[in-house]
């Protein structure tokens, strides 16, 4: 059984819980500071235990970049989820191609997720994404342009939106 390795980040939305494997990919990322609840979140295969550590490296730097205004730096961290169904894994690949400051509705999503009839499936995708931030549901919105729902409260969505907002209409 792999170890996984945790951090916590404080960020104006409230402290970003981080869980990598030993390669540094996140397999679980969330707005907590408890990294037993966040655990819940990993597919029960990619679970180990959970060492702290102060500073994932490269994980670490990309959040306080993305914090620091590089709204990219996060797309390059690999991620590793596992799900059973072939259209979750598509649906979260899609999500990282979303871009900061440019919002999609859920059904937009599942257009370009190449079901464009399948709004539940994609709006699933987006309730089951175990790497908050770095696989960005917080991203898609409802049709009607409200937030919708997301795991870790409206209040960090809607800071996280305007954060991408502000710093892209720049």
């Amino acid at each position: 059984m792999t170890s996984l390795y945790s951090t916590s980040i404080e960020t104006p939305a409230g402290p970003l819980c981080v869980l990598v494997n030993n390669d540094g990919a996140v397999r679980a990322a969330g707005f907590s500071t408890d990294v037993e609840t966040l655990l819940t979140v990993v597919h029960p295969r990619l679970r180990g235990p959970v060492l702290a550590r102060p500073d994932l490296g490269p994980v670490t730097t990309a959040v306080l970049s993305y914090l620091d205004g590089d709204l990219d730096a996060i797309d390059e961290v690999p991620v590793e989820q596992h799900t059973d169904g072939p259209f979750m894994a598509h649906a979260w690949h899609t999500l990282r191609a979303v871009k900061a400051g440019e919002p999609i509705t859920y059904t937009g999503f599942a257009e370009l997720s190449g079901r464009p009839r399948a709004v539940r499936a994609a709006a699933a995708a987006c309730a089951r994404n175990a790497a908050a931030l770095f696989v960005p549901c917080h991203r898609v919105l409802r049709t009607d342009g409200g937030l919708g729902g997301y795991r870790w409260g409206l209040d960090v969505k809607k800071w996280l939106l305007g954060h991408e907002v502000r710093l892209t209409a720049s």
